[in-house]
């Protein structure tokens, strides 16, 4: 099987952003937590909190957004998926991404990947576990598939090294462009 990272691997960019950046378009109510969304990567940038902390304090402006908002949001996005992808997309690929699993999920189902990521309740921002990054990954991977050969791995960040190091390849995707891991 092959594993891929999401944000800044298969899809363009940073998936969790341009939701927030579409949700103060499109419910203006989400605009109030601006302030909070500040503070929560300065203490993350200051590393004064950790990310499952930071990232729940930003995802509280989750309650002024609907429901069905996540599929509405890939209704227009799929388009930053990378083109590569599509050349070598394998029935048993599997992505595990810090981004919420409620955000992913519509994209998840729409490219017919297995999906492993960060839970967050949707209406409260409040997340179960921890945030589903470096060695998480690997821990959440193992439990879910014990005795799986993971042939390729992909990924924009070397905070991966745990997952990658699962593989028999691994790639750090770099612009878009995936250049074998180092």
């Amino acid at each position: 099987m092959n594993v891929y990272d999401f944000d800044k691997t298969l899809y363009r960019r940073d998936s969790s952003v341009d939701f927030y950046k579409w949700c103060l378009r499109n419910y203006p109510r989400t605009r109030l937590s601006l302030p909070r969304a500040g503070l929560a990567f300065a203490l993350m940038g200051l590393r004064l909190w950790d990310k499952t902390r930071c990232k729940q304090l930003f995802y509280k402006y989750l309650c002024h957004v609907p429901a069905g908002a996540p599929n509405l949001f890939w209704q227009t996005h799929l388009d930053g998926i990378v083109p590569w992808y599509a050349a070598q997309k394998r029935p048993d690929d599997v992505v595990i991404s810090a981004s919420p699993e409620f955000l992913l999920r519509p994209a998840a189902e729409a490219l017919g990947f297995a999906l492993m990521a960060s839970r967050v309740d949707q209406a409260t921002g409040v997340y179960d576990g921890v945030n589903c990054s470096g060695a998480e990954k690997v821990r959440r991977f193992r439990e879910a598939y014990p005795d799986a050969r993971v042939d390729g791995f992909w990924s924009d960040s070397h905070s991966d090294g745990p997952m990658a190091a699962l593989a028999d390849r691994a790639f750090i995707v770099h612009r878009g462009v995936p250049r074998p891991w180092r």
